[in-house]
């Protein structure tokens, strides 16, 4: 890595993930460039070369490991079973990474990875992209300039209407793949309650499998208590007829009500790019949502509010920056890891039935650390 050259960046997977968000991300970032993808499928394969002229193609990670001294740069975009086989291999190899959400099926391994890439002093950051979101940047501010007052209630929903299933690993009842909606869906609406209001103490959950024919969970609620008094109740599933706001909060002085999902992924699908001069992430002013107290926002009560750009461009960009030692990492491996402790504890307490604390973590290098327990009252409550 010299001074003033891109950084060469070697992208492993070419479905979902890494054909429509890091890719075109990745390539639309001032001081990173695209050099090889990893897929053995050959139409993906083709895909890549079509889209992204000069890249190179190779079937196995292997072979990025053998030219490590060529890359700067491992995004791990490949299925969630995955993540820390590669994201090890990568670190090994003397290489930063980016890896995709989750970044591993249980928080022990998310701090592993933390420690190995401290030790070797490279740089370990997770893709956490909907902190990006139109609609999560809105919110930030709005709690930020005090608009809110107290926020008592914070309910986030990213429901979708999908009946029939898709089929795939994530979809799957197989527990090494680490599918279902809890893991993928709950991995944004987690880390974003996480982010605006610091850590969980106490988790609640209950988790179904709703469509014929499912094997992994596609209908999730999960309840967080944080430790600043905050409560988020947050909602993921793939069977809803009839979508409810994407963030309702609830504060002492007003409340925010927001419907619709930031554009930019629907934007990254239909294939366009952002680039430097033309708008990106903005959506009409029928979307904004709305702000004030006393009535419902769809008979007209509240405020429109300005919905801020979406900008996924900022978390490469904050990769490029801190890779060369200039700016810091955008989502650490421990704040994962945190978000993993929340999801793991969702699971427990969806099976159990049971309310789950989350012990503090003195020590986040340790991994010996107890971090679940039921209380006796909870398991009561329950019983």
């Amino acid at each position: 890595m010299t001074a003033n050259a891109p950084l060469r960046v070697g992208l492993v997977g070419y479905g979902l993930a890494g054909s429509v968000f890091h890719a075109p991300l990745v390539s639309a970032t001032e001081g990173l460039v695209l050099d090889t993808v990893v897929t053995s499928n050959e139409e993906r394969q083709a895909q890549a070369r079509a889209e992204f002229p000069g890249v190179r193609c190779v079937a196995s990670p292997d072979e990025l490991w053998t030219r490590a001294d060529e890359l700067d740069l491992i995004v791990i975009a490949s299925p969630n079973k995955t993540h820390v086989p590669l994201a090890k291999a990568a670190l090994g190899a003397g290489l930063p990474v980016v890896v995709d959400k989750p970044l591993a099926g249980t928080a022990a391994e998310a701090r592993e990875l933390a420690a190995l890439a401290a030790e070797r002093g490279l740089l370990l950051s997770v893709f956490q992209n909907r902190r990006w979101d139109n609609d999560f940047l809105t919110l930030a501010g709005l709690i930020e300039d005090g608009e809110l007052g107290e926020v008592q209630r914070f309910e986030s929903r990213f429901e979708r209407w999908r009946p029939q299933l898709k089929g795939g690993w994530r979809e799957s009842g197989d527990p090494e793949e680490i599918g279902g909606l809890l893991y993928d869906l709950g991995s944004h609406v987690v880390d974003q309650a996480l982010t605006l209001f610091g850590p969980a103490v106490q988790v609640y959950a209950e988790s179904d499998v709703r469509r014929p024919g499912a094997a992994a969970d596609d209908d999730t609620f999960i309840a967080i208590t944080h430790a600043g008094g905050v409560r988020s109740h947050l909602y993921v599933s793939a069977t809803t007829a009839q979508l409810g706001p994407r963030f309702r909060v609830l504060g002492s002085k007003a409340g925010y009500v927001k419907y619709g999902l930031d554009p930019q992924e629907a934007a990254l699908r239909e294939g366009l790019r952002p680039a430097a001069g033309t708008p990106w992430g903005e959506e009409p002013e029928e979307l904004w949502g709305r702000i004030g107290s006393g009535e419902s926002p769809l008979t007209g009560g509240g405020d429109p509010v300005r919905t801020l750009p979406g900008d996924y461009p900022a978390y490469y960009a904050a990769v490029a920056s801190a890779v060369r030692g200039k700016g810091e990492n955008p989502v650490t491996a421990l704040q994962a890891a945190a978000a993993l402790d929340v999801l793991e504890a969702a699971r427990r307490s969806a099976r159990e039935g049971v309310s789950v604390t989350l012990l503090p973590h003195h020590d986040l290098d340790r991994h010996d650390l107890p971090r679940h327990d039921v209380s006796r009252h909870d398991e009561e409550k329950h019983a």
